[in-house]
Order: C-alpha cells, then sequence, then structure tokens
C-alpha cells in the first residue's frame, strides 16, 4: 500500500506517471492473446523515449547462452528422422517391392511392419500414411514421391491429422479400443483419400481385441488402411498375419551405420574418429536409434572443433579394447595361463565389465570360425584385426573352436549369476587355457586305439596297480599333463617362423612377417632390421618365447642394418612373379584379348588330379 492516497482521476497504476508519458503497455510482455505490438506503437514509443546508455552485458551473456541451454535442443534421433522413403537406411529390399506396388496401383490394405528396436517401423507407418494420401499439385494418387509441400504431409507427421489414426496398443490392450476402431472405419475420410490406422505395437493386444479386428480386417471398407508394427511378430496370431502384408525391416549393417553416424556428426559441425564411429555401431546392434543416441552422447564429450577420440567412447560405452581382447584370447587358446590372467586383471583395472570381455571372447571365437571357413573379409572387422584372427583359425582345428565356444557360452551364463564377476572371468580363463589343447573325444579314441600318446601333452595313464587304490592320488598325478619336452633349434628363419605358427602365437608370428627383416640367423641368434611400426618389445618377447620352446637363449638383436625381405614382402614378391608368368602364357593373353575388358583375378594353384585306378572290364562267360 502506499502512503499517498490514490488520485481519483485516474486508475493507480497511472498516478506515479507524468502527464503525456502514461505508458499504455510495457513493451517487453507479449500481447495476452499472442498478438505482436503494432508497429505504429512501436515507433511513437521509440521517437518518445529517450535513449539511455544500455547496461554492461552480463558476464554469462552471449549468442550462445541460450542456444546451450538445453531448452530448445531436439536429440538427434527426433533431428534426423527420415522425412521420405530415399532416407530410410538399410532397408531397400522393402522401399523397393513398395515402389513397385504403388506403382502398378496393386496397393495392400493392411501392413505388417516388423523389426528389432529403432530400425523404423513407426517412422516408415507414418510414411506410408503419407504416401497413401499423397496430394500435391502435380501428384493426385498414392505415390512414394514424397515432397515437403504435400496438403497432409505435415499434419501425419506431427500424427494430428484426424484421418490418420495413430494408436498405441500397448496402452489400449483391451477391446474398447478397438470397437472404437471398428465404429469410425466405415465413415468417410474427412479430408484426405484414405483412413489410416497405425497401431504400433501390436502384439500388445488381447486375443479378445484381435478376434474383434478380424471381421474389419478380413473385408474393410474401400477408404480404409491398416498399418501395424511389431517387435514381437511371432505374438501376433496367424489369423492377423494371414490378412497382412508383411515387411521385415532388417538390421542395418554396421559398415551402412557408421558412415550414415559420420554423415550426421558432419552436419552437427562435430568431429568423431572412425573407429569411434565403429563401436558405436557396434553397440546399437543394427538400431539406427540406439546408434544415433549414442553419437548423442559421443558428441558431447568433446568441444566443438575437437576430435572425439576413441578411448572417450570406449570409456563411455564401458567397452574393452578390441586388440587388447584378441591379446586375451591368443593368450588363451596358447594355454599361456599366468598371462591370460594378467591381461584380464589390466582390462579390468582399467573398468572393462566382465561380461562385455566374455562377449568379446564369443565373438573373437565366432570370428575366429568363420574366417577358417569364409576368410577375413567375413569377420567384418577391421583389417589388422580380422588378420590376427584369421592366422589364429588358421591353426586352431575346427572342433577346438567349437568346444572353445560351448566353454564360452558355459562361462557367459557363469558371469551373469557370480557374486564376483571378475572372479568367474578369471576361472574361465583358466578352464580355457588348460583345455585349449585337449583332445577332442574323436581325437582321444583315435589316440588309444593306436596306442599313440594322447595329443595336447597329456601323459599317457601307466598301469594301475593292484588292490583297489587304482582311483586315489597316484591315478590323479598320472592323467596329469606334464611339460613338454625341448624342442630342437629351427635351422632357418622360415623354421623360426614356422615354429611361432605351431605355437599358436598369432600376433608375435604377424609382428615377425610384418617387421622383421632377417640380417643374420644361426642357431641361438638372430639379427634383423627392424622396420617403422614394429613393437618395442618384438626382440625380448620373441627371445623370451624361442628360450620356453627350444630350452636354450637366444640373442635377438634389432639393430641390424640392410636386412632382406620381410616374409610378407617374399610373399607379395612371389604372387606378383607368379601373376606376371601367367599374364605372359600366350593361352591367357588368347583369352583376354578375346574378351576385351576381361580383369584376371584371383590366381589359385589346384591340388592335381587323383588318378584312379582302371575298373577292368567283366570278364565274360564264355559259355
Amino acid at each position: 500500500m502506499s502512503d499517498v492516497d490514490p488520485s481519483p482521476d485516474g486508475p493507480p497504476w497511472e498516478e506515479d506517471a507524468p502527464d503525456g508519458d502514461v505508458v499504455e503497455r510495457d513493451p517487453d510482455t507479449d500481447d495476452m492473446f499472442g498478438a505482436p505490438e503494432p508497429a505504429g506503437m512501436r515507433e511513437a514509443e521509440a521517437a518518445a523515449t529517450p535513449v539511455a546508455a544500455a547496461p554492461p552485458p552480463a558476464a554469462d551473456a552471449g549468442p550462445a547462452a541460450h542456444a546451450d541451454d538445453g531448452s530448445a535442443y531436439t536429440v538427434l534421433a527426433r533431428k534426423y528422422r527420415p522425412h521420405a522413403f530415399e532416407d530410410l537406411i538399410g532397408q531397400e529390399a522393402m522401399v523397393r517391392t513398395l515402389t513397385n506396388a504403388f506403382a502398378t496401383g496393386r496397393i495392400a490394405h493392411a501392413f505388417m511392419l516388423t523389426g528389432v528396436r529403432g530400425v523404423g517401423k513407426t517412422t516408415t507407418a507414418r510414411l506410408l500414411a503419407r504416401a497413401l494420401n499423397n496430394e500435391t499439385d502435380v501428384i493426385d494418387r498414392p505415390s512414394l514421391a514424397l515432397t515437403a509441400h504435400g496438403r497432409h504431409d505435415a499434419a501425419i507427421m506431427a500424427g494430428q491429422h484426424m484421418d490418420v489414426v495413430e494408436m498405441d496398443a500397448a496402452s489400449h490392450t483391451g477391446i474398447d479400443g478397438i470397437r472404437d476402431i471398428i465404429e469410425s472405419v466405415r465413415y468417410a475420410p474427412v479430408e484426405a483419400r484414405y483412413k489410416v490406422y497405425v497401431l504400433d505395437e501390436v502384439h500388445m493386444l488381447s486375443n479378445q481385441a484381435f478376434n474383434a479386428l478380424l471381421k474389419t480386417l478380413e473385408e474393410p471398407p474401400p477408404h480404409a488402411k491398416f498399418i501395424f508394427a511389431t517387435t514381437e511378430i511371432r505374438k501376433v496370431p496367424v489369423t492377423i498375419l494371414s490378412r497382412c502384408q508383411r515387411f521385415d525391416l532388417r538390421r542395418v549393417e554396421p559398415e551402412i551405420l557408421v558412415e550414415h553416424l559420420a554423415r550426421i556428426a558432419d552436419r552437427e559441425g562435430m568431429k568423431i574418429e572412425q573407429d569411434a564411429l565403429a563401436l558405436i555401431a557396434r553397440a546399437a546392434e543394427g538400431s539406427v536409434r540406439d546408434g544415433l543416441s549414442l553419437l548423442d552422447q559421443a558428441l558431447v564429450q568433446g568441444d566443438r572443433g575437437e576430435t572425439v577420440k576413441t578411448e572417450v567412447v570406449r570409456d563411455m560405452l564401458g567397452l574393452a579394447d578390441r586388440s587388447q581382447t584378441i591379446a586375451l584370447f591368443e593368450s588363451i587358446m596358447a594355454g599361456r595361463t599366468p598371462e591370460a590372467l594378467e591381461l584380464f586383471r589390466t582390462l579390468y583395472g582399467y573398468g572393462a565389465d566382465p561380461v562385455q570381455v566374455t562377449n568379446d571372447l564369443l565373438e573373437h571365437c565366432h570370428a575366429a570360425s568363420v574366417a577358417k571357413m569364409l576368410g577375413p573379409q567375413a569377420t567384418r572387422l577391421p583389417n589388422d584385426q580380422a588378420q590376427k584372427l584369421t592366422a589364429l583359425g588358421a591353426v586352431i582345428s575346427a572342433g577346438t573352436l567349437a568346444r572353445v565356444w560351448q566353454m564360452l557360452l558355459k562361462a557367459l551364463d557363469e558371469v551373469r549369476r557370480a557374486p564376483n564377476p571378475a572372479d568367474a572371468v578369471e576361472m574361465a580363463i583358466v578352464r580355457l587355457a588348460y583345455a585349449a589343447d585337449l583332445p577332442g573325444p574323436e581325437e582321444a579314441l583315435k589316440a588309444l586305439r593306436d596306442g599313440e600318446p594322447m595329443p595336447g601333452g597329456a601323459a599317457p595313464r601307466g598301469p594301475s596297480g593292484g588292490g583297489g587304490g587304482g582311483g586315489g592320488a597316484s591315478a590323479q598325478l598320472a592323467a596329469r599333463p606334464v611339460a613338454a619336452p625341448s624342442l630342437p633349434d629351427p635351422q632357418s628363419f622360415e623354421q623360426v617362423v614356422a615354429l611361432i605358427g605351431e605355437k599358436r602365437e598369432v600376433g608375435l608370428q604377424m609382428d615377425v612377417q610384418r617387421f622383421v627383416r632377417p640380417v643374420a640367423f644361426k642357431p641361438g641368434a638372430i639379427t634383423y632390421e627392424s622396420l617403422d611400426g614394429a613393437p618395442m618389445d618384438l626382440a625380448r618377447k620373441l627371445a623370451s618365447r624361442l628360450k620356453d620352446w627350444t630350452g636354450r637363449t637366444w640373442l635377438i638383436a634389432a639393430n641390424g642394418q640392410g636386412g632382406g625381405e620381410t616374409m610378407i614382402e617374399i610373399d607379395r614378391r612371389k604372387r606378383a612373379e607368379e601373376r606376371a608368368e601367367v599374364e605372359a602364357d600366350p593361352f591367357v593373353r588368347a583369352v583376354m584379348e578375346a574378351f576385351p575388358g576381361a580383369v584376371l583375378g584371383e590366381i589359385k594353384t589346384l591340388a592335381p588330379a587323383v588318378e584312379l585306378p582302371a575298373i577292368p572290364d567283366e570278364a565274360g562267360d564264355e559259355d
């Protein structure tokens, strides 16, 4: 309350205003109905108001003050939602089928879209609703040629069109929602060409709701279309499926998803390493929405203009370094239990999840098995990782890899249920390292039948003594593997490389083949020239392994100069010479000239044909 009595000539809010300066409206306040201030009033006020010095800007004021407060930010998964069928990535088969159907007028009355989360089911449903009601100045028929100027597009994509009904079946599981659809489907559309009903997560409907929908799906009116989306296609009754045209939206391949994420990062003006994008695509498991959500999270890890590092994304995802888990897998398959345990403890110390480490070991076992049959390109891994796992699969039998796979599956279940998951992983490593070289059932039976020693270093069991103590400590000691005897010294550098391969030291073998140019060799001493990129501990590691295998000390020196070719360079040279010899063959040259543009592909040496014994003619009866 003011101590001054209000003036009877005007309202209280005008009592302090001087004559002629009554403020009709606060210039900083919008109209109560949202109308802007009239231009004439703004000009008059600007002319009547004296110019005052602007107050100094606040310390945190700036162009980015409001932009960075997050109030108007749209997440990438919504910001880059496809607006046309051409924007759908990884779903070319579905788009091709729909394009042909719309072009020929063979449009189904009900569509069933199924697939894992985040592959675009709801987005495709809205795009289909737009395509069914596509109407522009030049288009007046159902068409997949969507533009930004369609009459109904904005309302449909916003979910606000009166002729496009979207219903979440997860929150309307009963029959009441279906009854509303059945009642309204009889009436013609108000504005659009078709009345379109979009039911998301349709598998959540009850049996009564499905049964009520059957008759309408069987004989729908010509102006009605139904689009269903579900992640659990097996829970949808077959009576519903048989009345729909089904489209299975595929998981997006990692390489396609990486390219998509890279394009979006460029549009956002952010830089992120390619390996980091590969980690995100791997964690997304084929879901575009999951990939965009993880990319959204990753881009805030670095400042604008700075590149987001792979290590940062790996820490964000809680993943172990794949190269380190490959080294762990190599140590396990080589039976080096102490080294494998130390590698796991190092990974665990850096924050790697034990469950994720076990999953990585499963992936490496699968990749080694697939590469054994189809080659390194089938693993879909970076080239260096694929080459390591391919070389590892080449020296391990398919039976051993199958047993390791089964043991890792059991270990994964144990790690998930164990009170201390890290301890469960260590126990699994001990089992795997011990069983890596054990023979399979068929190998053990063959060795027993032929009277040969058990493969894998297991000592043959001696005859049991008299009495009933055959199953005691002596029998258990006899069954333990004994230390492998020292092997004869390799007599050449090639034999050293072969010995490394026999011992399943795939990483060491690849390093020796790639970075070592031998200068001098004699049993017990190797001098070589090291190429750029070679591991710092290559000489020490090679000397340690050779000492363990041969029982003698090896002197490995990496200070030589003028070495020969590496094993990789020798292999490439031989392949080039072989190709040149084949291309110079007169027959090959004649074929290449007869077919212009033909390219000589891979050259393979076929095994010599096996000559089968001649089948003698049946002697005819002389009688």
